[in-house]
């Protein structure tokens, strides 16, 4: 691994001179399809969960796309190996385009940094892309809320790995403030999608973003934070299908 990019690499995970303080946003919760027992995501179920959200009055307003990148190191010296993450998760989001986020979750540590990062990364070649997945789908526009259906697929196929949700309240940034509303709004989520009886249903397992550093107003550290845990999840329940098949 080159000097320089040991440097730098060293300045990201500590001061990280790309790091800016992230700005307020409303607040959001990030959701994944969590399939029965026995059945698998699919596209008829990506939708009916996107007629839903027509059905309950959802403008649809175009298309959105995240993506989720696996990074591993590429050491020419195994003595630095102790020094560096084996692995860490990039994350480019919409709302943010000329900001990338970087995440890693064993070490609880979520930077923001400039969108040139990556081509500093791939210049120095020390670091390379271990796997991509790609969030896209339609938002909808329904009141105060934004809701974001998406399908999630590896960058390079269109082979359906999961479905995720993203709630957005628009009109508050606080994580305390917003949990009652938030709540309610999924009740009725809820009892408009079970009539659907569809094989599966909707979670959200909410990081405790304290162990981040981060705090009650919502930025999109959090959003990038939210996505690694749901990726984990997802990769989990893939994993708990293949089991129960073999």
């Amino acid at each position: 691994m080159s000097v320089v990019y040991c440097h730098i690499f060293r300045r990201l995970i500590s001061y990280n001179p790309y790091r800016k303080k992230s700005t307020t946003m409303p607040l959001k919760r990030v959701f994944f399809w969590q399939p029965n027992a026995g059945s698998t995501v699919n596209s008829q179920i990506l939708n009916e969960v996107s007629q839903c959200v027509e059905s309950i009055n959802g403008v649809k307003e175009g298309r959105w796309k995240a993506t989720l990148t696996f990074y591993k190191p590429m050491l020419r010296d195994q003595v630095l190996s102790a020094e560096f993450p084996r692995e860490f998760i990039g994350i480019s989001l919409p709302e943010q385009p000329n900001k990338y986020y970087f995440v890693l979750r064993f070490n609880k540590i979520v930077l923001e940094s400039d969108s040139s990062i990556q081509l500093i990364m791939e210049k120095l070649q020390s670091y390379k892309s271990r796997v991509a997945l790609n969030f896209e789908g339609f938002q909808y526009q329904l009141g105060d809320f934004q809701l974001r259906v998406g399908k999630v697929v590896p960058s390079h196929s269109e082979n359906l790995r999961g479905i995720v949700m993203e709630v957005e309240y628009l009109p508050i940034s606080s994580l305390e403030k917003s949990k009652q509303i938030m709540e309610e709004f999924f009740d009725i989520w809820q009892d408009a999608i079970s009539k659907r009886s569809l094989p599966g249903r909707f979670i959200h397992i909410e990081p405790d973003f304290s162990d981040y550093g981060l705090a009650d107003h919502y930025t999109s550290q959090h959003t990038a934070v939210q996505y690694t845990h749901v990726t984990s999840q997802l990769i989990a329940s893939v994993q708990a299908v293949q089991t129960g098949r073999n």
